[in-house]
């Protein structure tokens, strides 16, 4: 289960962010200093992956082409002698080496994961989707990996929620006991129960996979909403190849939501001490006006 490619769809038309989303993709609206695809990116450069691909649909070529080479704006800098911001824009070209692929029709996430098989071929991968993302010290998708490589087996990111909360999210029915701290088998998946949940413990958007899975979702038929349905990939998978879910150690923001866009924002720019001095006058000037 060793990985070296990830799979990052950003096919999503971001309905939720409209009317915003009608130019910008909102991969790119910022999370304090840089777009949310780039702290996505950065995840997986962290965690030792190289090679990225993009699954991608019209109007998002501005992602790819943030990680590429600006050599405008790396002469204005230079001529400027703007050494920290020429290293920082640098950095970001140098990251990974990106890629991107074409999902032509919206059928859901299991299809776009398929886009990328010629790129990922028979080898294990990473899937990182941009809604989620993890502030941690050890990056979520790297403690996935050596979970992956010390059982050999799938791994999916999971994390616990209130119980009224269950309704929202993909659910673990795991095994009686874990496998280790924080290390579930998974007797089954259960997308967004509406009662008798068979637990708390929900699916985030990171996925380590083996190739297998393209032959799978290849004969995987129409789910939910006409699409193809990762869920139903991994259910299969889990019948041949025992499926990990994994308590990963960190903070997860939803950013494809509104609330969860800001409180990313808010707590990730708390993180910064020029910013949270601002910010605690800030909301002290707010709170007080109440």
């Amino acid at each position: 289960m060793k990985v070296r490619k990830a799979v990052i769809p950003v096919a999503g038309l971001g309905t939720r962010f409209l009317p915003a989303t009608k130019s910008i993709p909102k991969e790119l609206f910022p999370i304090v200093d840089r777009p949310s695809i780039h702290y996505i990116v950065e995840e997986a450069w962290r965690a030792g992956i190289k090679d990225i691909v993009f699954v991608t649909a019209s109007g998002k070529s501005s992602i790819e082409d943030y990680f590429d080479i600006q050599p405008g704006l790396v002469a204005a800098l230079r001529e400027k002698n703007d050494h920290e911001r020429l290293a920082i824009v640098e950095e970001i070209s140098r990251m990974v080496e990106v890629h991107s692929v074409r999902q032509k029709e919206a059928l859901g996430l299991g299809h776009a994961v398929l886009t990328a098989k010629n790129f990922v071929g028979d080898e294990p991968f990473a899937v990182l989707l941009g809604d989620d993302l993890v502030d941690s010290e050890v990056p979520c998708i790297g403690q996935m990996m050596e979970v992956a490589e010390k059982y050999s087996a799938p791994v999916i990111a999971a994390f616990r929620v209130p119980e009224d909360k269950v309704h929202r999210y993909g659910i673990i029915d795991p095994e009686p006991e874990p496998v280790a701290e924080r290390v579930w088998k998974c007797r089954s998946l259960v997308e967004k129960p509406k009662e008798n949940a068979p637990s708390n413990i929900a699916i985030i958007g990171r996925y380590v996979l083996p190739g297998k899975i393209f032959g799978i979702l290849e004969r995987t038929q129409k789910g939910v909403g006409g699409e193809i349905q990762l869920t139903d990939a991994l259910l299969t998978l889990n019948q041949s190849n025992q499926i990990l879910a994994y308590e990963f150690a960190g903070d997860r923001y939803d950013a494809g939501d509104i609330y969860g866009f800001l409180e990313a924002n808010l707590c990730l720019g708390m993180k910064d001490p020029e910013l949270a001095a601002k910010l605690k006058v800030l909301m002290r000037r707010i709170l007080g006006s109440e």
